[in-house]
């Protein structure tokens, strides 16, 4: 905002063309790293609500994205409140499991000033929400997308344009953040809940998309599976 540069701008001119490379290579990484689990999880989505195969899904997923490079020729701002819109709507489907499930409000609250890893790969698991957090592609990302905005080439205005994209940021990572926690939370009460049947108990120990899906439908009902996979969806 106050150069007038984003961040890849800022590398350029800065690193020498190997660091550019590398640092090219490494934004790719992410965002393919990225984008494997949210097509195939919109794969498994589809799966759950239509019962679309799962290799038909992930060829939908992709044109979607063409659809989304298309809604941009009508400007960006469209574009961001589709994706608001999305981002708002997978909230609203966790905090109605979230509300259904119960979770232990008291062991919520501690776990988020008291954090535990307990049991197998869930150091992996840490890691990979800490990932979904903070995608390092996005900082190239959203410091390109904050110049498409009208900024006045003022101290004032610079100043009010900064601070405003900080609140912006910090709201969007407290949905993140929030989303994130129900996700958990859902997760942990279902896998606590008392009527588990020795099956879904050793899902639990091995979840996935498609386990979880059963498992929610078998533990809150058939509509919460639906709820997920609406969630997954967006």
């Amino acid at each position: 905002v106050v150069t007038g540069k984003h961040l890849a701008e800022h590398c350029r001119d800065e690193y020498p063309k190997v660091t550019n490379f590398i640092l090219w290579i490494l934004a790719e990484l992410a965002v393919v790293a990225c984008d494997i689990p949210e097509v195939i999880g919109t794969a498994f989505a589809l799966n759950m609500l239509f019962k679309i195969p799962i290799w038909c899904g992930v060829l939908i997923t992709g044109l979607s994205t063409l659809m989304l490079l298309f809604l941009q020729q009508y400007g960006v701002r469209k574009l961001e409140f589709l994706i608001a819109f999305l981002v708002f709507l997978i909230a609203t489907c966790f905090l109605v499991e979230l509300g259904y499930s119960k979770p232990n409000s008291s062991e919520v609250v501690r776990g988020l000033f008291v954090p535990e890893i307990k049991g197998d790969g869930a150091t992996g698991l840490a890691i990979s929400l800490l990932g979904a957090m903070v995608m390092p592609h996005n900082l190239f990302l959203h410091s390109a997308l904050v110049l498409s905005r009208k900024v006045p080439r003022s101290v004032h205005g610079i100043k009010e344009a900064c601070r405003f994209y900080m609140i912006e940021s910090a709201f969007a990572l407290t949905v993140a953040f929030l989303i994130n926690i129900s996700i958990i939370s859902v997760s942990g009460a279902v896998c606590s809940a008392d009527n588990l049947n020795p099956e879904d108990r050793m899902n639990c120990n091995d979840l996935d998309l498609n386990k979880a899906s059963f498992l929610l439908k078998n533990v809150l009902g058939n509509w919460s599976s639906k709820v997920f996979a609406i969630a997954l969806w967006a």
